[in-house]
């Protein structure tokens, strides 16, 4: 039933992507968040010590009242009906992806730059990254959307599809509630530095796998899409530690060296210039072009992913 629930859930996002109309988990966990972290706060207090104890119980409460709720809820559909537990599942697998969104937000970017001024990318594209873009240049432009659909190959898509795989809809939801939390509170700066610890680390770990597999599968696809995928594991093996966090460069890396471009480097965050090291050597500027590369690099990897993943549980089934 899983894997039908995941094959039915990529399915669905591939054809109809997150409708705005349409409730999506990641608001209500984002509500949650702001709850909890200010009813936290209230009880630890706003020492280093209390509010790290405060922002632990946030990234165990969440991730496991999440699965619990959805597990319950698809037990109770499935007692009702087999068919309604299915049902459930191949929804929530389908709210766990985000491929159409990316690929959709990210055409958008390339369709500014291509038809629009720059002012108008630059708004496109602040709606799919989290650093500053009202100075970005039309390189910085094209920079942020690769990067950001790179990252999220492993972060929107092939994590969650691993999570799924593992233990259908509701460990997905789990894992969407720890990324949802590394989003919100996961920040090095005054606010959450110490609240945000546990958040962030538990990121890490949640994807800690997920990343480096997703990056092979860039590699691994770079001939279908005409990339190159010899240098694609030069840069991956060369520079996939280039960011303060272990898993963030996975995918980045595998991408430059696809593509040949250089990526990453220094960048603004909330007004202040944050130094990162470069990813890939700049082989040839980058161009508008890349977008639309890194989305069939991307897709086909996703394809790639969705079959083999139900090739092993399959496999694991029958044994």
């Amino acid at each position: 039933m899983i894997g039908v629930a995941v094959l039915g859930g990529f399915l669905l996002d591939c054809l109809l992507g997150d409708p705005e109309w349409m409730p999506h988990p990641v608001v209500f966990m984002g509500k949650a968040i702001v709850k909890l972290e200010k009813w936290l706060r209230g009880i630890f207090g706003q020492s280093p010590e209390g509010e790290r104890r405060a922002g632990m119980i946030l990234a165990v409460v969440l991730p496991l009242a999440t699965f619990a709720v959805s597990g319950g809820l698809c037990w109770l559909f499935y007692w009702i009906h087999p068919l309604l537990g299915l049902a459930l599942q191949i929804f929530w697998c389908w709210q766990a992806l985000a491929l159409r969104c990316l690929v959709k937000e990210s055409k958008n970017v390339y369709r500014c730059l291509t038809t629009q001024d720059l002012s108008v990318a630059r708004k496109a594209v602040a709606r799919i990254v989290g650093r500053d873009t009202a100075e970005l240049s039309q390189q910085g432009v094209i920079k942020a959307a690769v990067e950001t659909v790179a990252e999220n190959f492993s972060d929107g898509i092939l994590a969650p599809m691993f999570y799924m795989l593992l233990g259908g809809a509701p460990l997905a939801l789990a894992y969407k509630a720890i990324n949802t939390m590394d989003s919100m509170v996961g920040y090095k700066n005054e606010r959450y530095l110490h609240f945000g610890r546990a958040a962030a680390k538990l990121d890490d770990v949640a994807n800690y796998l997920p990343s480096r597999i997703a990056a092979l599968l860039c590699i691994a696809v770079c001939p279908l899409v005409g990339a190159d995928a010899k240098n694609a594991w030069k840069i991956w093996r060369r520079d996939r530690r280039n960011h303060a966090s272990p898993n963030s460069a996975q995918t980045e890396s595998a991408c430059s060296g696809a593509l040949g471009v250089q990526l990453a480097g220094p960048a603004c965050y909330f007004g202040k210039r944050v130094e990162k090291p470069y990813i890939g050597d700049s082989v040839r500027e980058i161009e508008p072009q890349d977008i639309l590369r890194t989305n069939r690099l991307i897709t086909v990897a996703s394809v790639l992913a969705l079959l083999l993943g139900l090739a092993v549980r399959a496999a694991v089934t029958c044994l």
